[in-house]
């Protein structure tokens, strides 16, 4: 056993997916054709002359993004449709051939120079379908997306992510399925894009599952080394125009990826961070009967404590309208957000003793107390770790006086892998130790939110289950802001019946990638 724990422990992140995980809220755009004809998926035979926006303003959308606390966006440079936002070579169906600015747009250049002028990293969304170009499903295909990557990589500055769709609906169009060349495409972005994470179909971030922005309640970031390109994308995936996408709910795969009984059935493992893609309206593009059913901040709230305080990336989609701009609905919302997020962070709590552990030299428990980064490697600064592998470690941290607490922070130093596995928080509240809060994976950051705010002056951290030692960077207490996490009583159906339907794909898959 021992022998397994060690390979389990020896997974680490990459300096590209430990800077991403550090900066794990980012923005999507949904803009394209499907924006001026109320689709959500085009056919690639709408006339590019409907794309028309008299107000567009990428500052605007940059700033919203910024507003809601995220540290970059992706745009949709080429949808399913194929109509691609910038001028390429590849084909006449993009923006030259639209009214907007008579021909001369590049909507890609100016997000990327509105990301510049507001500090915000800059990332592509390629869809790798294309119902439009006359190549797909043939080998020539590859050529024309490789050409499309590499315009979208030399010409608009960093990116810091190519997000990549694993769509393939082919057969919708009468045509063979497309084959796609992901060696060819993944080489062709390490050498462009070095820096770049490339994500959902690709080897440095995967889907959670689901576009209901459920998280699970154990994310773990290693897990089997299965194909990047089959994630049960086009099963889970929004499939078709027809209205239930709204309806849809959590589709999560399978709820287990990393535990130990889960690994012990193979042999080769990755580390595989979960992203949360999801919407702030029912759809991914803008629809003018959508306004009024924009998410509420309580609903945001739940999707970004159980995803970016759950070890997830969250990305969130705010969708531009046909004038060019972001709704001010979906603009207040985001104001709020980002509000609730900055408040939150000011309500650390000083702490006034921590006792853990006999530390290993360098490494004591204060260094769990301040929460700096190197932002070229994503390392930590400090961090703490007990001179011995015991059982169990227990870490006291005592006030200077009772607050009301309803929140604890707590971040694994990940370039020694990701370790906890059950953890429980215990508040002392003059009588005795309540247990307020129990848990199974931490990874880079989780935020534990109590059911009920405490009033204490010293809270404990019992990790009852780890992988060897623990290493922690960062744990934090925060005053009481009065948010409660409440899960929707059909996810845990869902869940169970989803697991059960994925699990046959999920073993086939690994069995077939993993033993090599």
């Amino acid at each position: 056993m021992a022998d397994v724990i060690d390979k389990y422990v020896s997974i680490v992140p990459d300096v590209r997916q430990k800077r991403l995980q550090r900066e794990n809220f980012n923005v999507f755009f949904h803009y394209g054709l499907n924006t001026f004809t109320g689709k959500e998926w085009g056919d690639g035979k709408v006339d590019p002359s409907v794309f028309d926006p008299d107000r567009q303003n990428t500052d605007q959308w940059v700033k919203t993004a910024k507003d809601a606390g995220a540290y970059g966006v992706i745009l949709t440079c080429k949808h399913h449709d194929g109509f691609c936002l910038w001028p390429t070579s590849t084909t006449s169906y993009n923006i030259s051939a639209t009214p907007y600015k008579n021909g001369k747009g590049d909507v890609v250049k100016e997000v990327s120079e509105s990301c510049a002028k507001y500090g915000m990293k800059f990332g592509v969304y390629l869809s790798p379908w294309d119902r439009n170009h006359p190549a797909y499903s043939t080998p020539a295909y590859n050529d024309v997306y490789c050409t499309q990557l590499t315009e979208l990589l030399s010409n608009y500055g960093d990116v810091f992510c190519v997000w990549m769709d694993g769509a393939c609906g082919a057969y919708m169009d009468g045509k063979e399925k497309q084959e796609y060349d992901w060696d060819r495409y993944f080489a062709l972005i390490r050498k462009l894009a070095p820096n770049a994470c490339i994500s959902n179909c690709g080897p440095d971030v995967r889907w959670v599952g689901n576009e209901g922005g459920f998280a699970r309640e154990s994310e773990w970031n290693v897990v089997p080394k299965f194909a990047y390109d089959i994630q049960t994308i086009e099963d889970n995936s929004q499939k078709a125009d027809d209205g239930k996408f709204a309806e849809k709910g959590a589709d999560v795969v399978f709820s287990d990826l990393g535990s130990r009984k889960f690994l012990s059935r193979y042999d080769n493992f990755i580390w595989y961070p979960a992203e949360v893609d999801v919407s702030v309206r029912p759809g991914w593009f803008y629809h003018k009967s959508q306004d009024n059913m924009v998410r509420s901040l309580d609903s945001l709230l739940r999707i970004y404590y159980t995803s970016v305080g759950g070890n997830s990336l969250l990305l969130l989609n705010f969708p531009p309208d046909r004038h060019g701009l972001i709704h001010e609905n979906d603009v207040k919302l985001a104001k709020e957000l980002g509000k609730h997020i900055d408040d939150s962070r000011k309500q650390l709590l000083e702490i006034k003793e921590i006792k853990a552990p006999l530390a290993e030299k360098g490494h004591d428990p204060a260094c769990m107390t301040e929460d700096l980064y190197d932002k070229k490697t994503g390392d930590p600064l400090s961090y703490y770790t007990p001179a011995e592998e015991n059982g169990i470690y227990s870490i006291e941290i005592r006030l200077s006086e009772k607050k009301k607490v309803n929140r604890v922070r707590i971040a694994e130093n990940t370039a020694f892998s990701q370790r906890i596995e059950k953890f429980e928080i215990y508040a002392d509240n003059g009588r005795k130790l309540k247990k307020v809060y129990e848990g199974s994976t931490v990874g880079y950051n989780r935020i534990c939110v109590f059911p009920k705010a405490v009033l204490t002056d010293k809270l404990t951290l019992v990790i009852s289950k780890c992988r060897k030692k623990p290493y922690i960077e960062f744990l934090g207490l925060y005053e009481d802001n009065g948010v409660v996490i409440r899960k929707p009583r059909f996810f845990r159906l869902k869940q169970f019946i989803h697991e059960r339907s994925y699990k046959w794909f999920i073993e086939k898959e690994n069995k077939k990638y993993c033993k090599k």
